[in-house]
């Protein structure tokens, strides 16, 4: 090679060395508006569909192992020839290593799951915590093969956000970046976990982010494209669930009878969601009181589980053998009810002890169960003007999913990805819609917002609820010694009358004491280590404003580039 051969190599590697790093500064800058961000999106997406079918996997090979079958979607059936001991056993072994796990690496033993996704990515910049992710992502597992009754799509949902928070850290990536990341690793794992790309881009946008900007819509679609292709090396191209007689609508005369379905699944999704609520206070109340240790709750979960099994096998797990049993028509009316109540005792039991999982195939079991119930009685009484009852099940589990998610887009063509039958769109669509707006006015829109709010979250009631919570009063105050700031002596005159607010308060904090007192301002105090109060500047009643105007103006930017 001679020397020119070689000077002319040197600096093509060299233009191409720097117009890499030129990319890295653009993309770092202006983030999703650049093509070379959407090479992030296909990893974050690759990564994210491989970490879905890894959980998938691990479950049906640990469930099999623990339950001694070779066909999990036959478990519930192989279930019912195990020893009672066996059932009971299992629950409780897998209840305590859950709690081992989660007191051992979270502060408060809860398990993470998509109520805090979608916390991160309102709040935080589209950050979720790592350790405590991973250890809930790892106690999910247990749960869900140790007679759990709950779904997966809540800890790969999670999972998928410590993903994406840990890119999001390593490239500096501010708050719009971070988010749309977020939204391509949830985008991901939803698709790879259900292999539905198009309601894996959707629930990311509704339910994750909860806008439609344009600007996220290509890289989350890269991203979930990149899961469902991840699912489909490992399974082909095939349905989650596979319905024999898809059923047929006799269009107008029969729509009303979906559209009471509607409701009666809206109630239905009420009653899941309140249970779920009801069993973590009455969990919470009782553990107080009789002061058993945290690590512990869940194994008393996993003895009532286990108890309840001996009798109800199809709590186990996922649920998928009586989904499609629902879905095909294979269970009298009695079965149907009486599986439905207990399946929600169930996940209203693993989920009020802190077990892991999520509530999104507990709430397709339980909807189809309904479905199919309400059919099998519609059917009967028309059975001239009615189609089969199997399109009421296929109806009703669309119809509650919707409404416990809060996500009426999303869910609908994620039940038709699951089942590949869109001809009887018109009735999925009208139960869906009613039963969405009417539990949507009885919990706080959905039941992820609804954990939130028990948490003093409020993110229902969108931006303007929640932006004063991530305004601090120290970036917004003025420094006492300012000229347009209040004097010390000024200062320690307000707050020996009790009207101060510590650095650290949030503004949503501080805005009572405008509301009540009628001042311009407030002193910003820092507290000692002896405990006396240094102030350290003022909070005026105008700045804390014009703060506010800009975090909505900026959400409203974002929202709508």
């Amino acid at each position: 090679m001679t020397q020119s051969t070689r000077t002319v190599l040197r600096n093509q590697f060299n233009q191409a060395l720097a117009a890499i790093k030129d990319a890295w500064r653009v993309m770092l800058r202006r983030g999703p508006s650049q093509i070379q961000f959407w090479f992030i999106a296909l990893a974050i997406g690759i990564a994210a569909g491989f970490m879905a079918l890894g959980f998938r996997k691990a479950i049906r090979a640990l469930q099999a192992y623990l339950y001694d079958t070779d066909d999990i979607l036959l478990l519930h059936s192989h279930a019912e020839k195990l020893p009672w001991f066996m059932v009971l056993i299992i629950p409780i072994i897998g209840g305590l290593i859950v709690g081992v796990i989660l007191n051992w690496f979270t502060n408060d033993g809860r398990v993470r799951s998509v109520a805090d996704v979608i916390e991160g990515s309102a709040i935080t910049d589209g950050r979720v915590e790592v350790k405590a992710g991973i250890a809930s992502f790892f106690a999910s597992l247990i749960t869900l093969s140790s007679g759990g009754s709950t779904g997966r799509e809540g800890p790969v949902v999670h999972m998928a956000g410590v993903i994406s928070t840990w890119v999001s850290n390593r490239i500096h990536a501010d708050g719009i970046t971070g988010r749309d990341l977020l939204g391509c690793a949830v985008a991901a794992a939803v698709s790879a976990s259900f292999n539905a790309p198009i309601a894996g881009a959707l629930f990311a946008l509704e339910v994750v982010l909860r806008h439609f900007a344009v600007h996220a819509f290509a890289p989350i679609v890269i991203a979930s494209v990149a899961g469902t292709v991840i699912n489909r090396l490992e399974y082909g191209d095939v349905t989650e669930f596979t319905l024999e007689t898809p059923g047929s609508l006799q269009f107008y005369v029969e729509l009303p009878a979906f559209l009471i379905l509607g409701l009666i699944c809206g109630f239905v999704a009420l009653l899941l969601m309140r249970s779920i609520f009801f069993a973590e206070d009455i969990g919470s109340h009782i553990q107080n009181r009789l002061s058993i240790p945290g690590w512990l709750r869940p194994a008393v979960s996993g003895a009532m589980l286990g108890l309840m099994a001996i009798w109800f096998p199809h709590i186990i797990g996922v649920g998928y053998e009586t989904t499609i049993r629902a879905l095909t028509g294979d269970l009298v009316l009695t079965t149907a009810i009486l599986f439905a109540v207990t399946k929600t005792v169930a996940v209203a039991i693993t989920m009020g002890g802190r077990m892991g999982g999520g509530v999104f195939s507990p709430s397709l079991m339980v909807g189809a169960l309904t479905g199919l119930a309400f059919g099998l009685i519609a059917t009967g009484l028309l059975p001239d003007v009615s189609g089969t009852h199997t399109l009421y099940a296929f109806a009703g589990m669309g119809a509650v999913a919707a409404a416990v998610l809060g996500a009426p887009i999303s869910t609908t063509l994620i039940v038709f990805e699951l089942t590949g039958d869109w001809q009887i769109g018109l009735a999925v669509m009208v139960s869906v819609s009613m039963s969405t707006a009417l539990a949507s006015r009885l919990v706080d829109r959905s039941f992820f917002l609804t954990q939130l709010e028990r948490r003093d979250v409020h993110l229902a009631a969108g931006p303007q609820a929640y932006l004063l919570a991530m305004l601090r009063a120290g970036a917004v105050m003025r420094p006492l010694g300012d000229q347009r700031s209040i004097t010390k002596e000024e200062a320690q005159g307000l707050i020996e009358q009790g009207m101060c607010i510590q650095a650290s308060a949030t503004l949503e904090a501080a805005m009572p004491y405008f509301d009540r007192d009628d001042i311009p301002c407030i002193p910003v105090i820092i507290l000692e280590k002896d405990g006396s109060e240094t102030p350290v500047g003022a909070l005026y009643y105008v700045d804390a404003l014009k703060a506010y105007n800009r975090a909505l103006a900026a959400t409203a930017a974002e929202e709508h580039s």
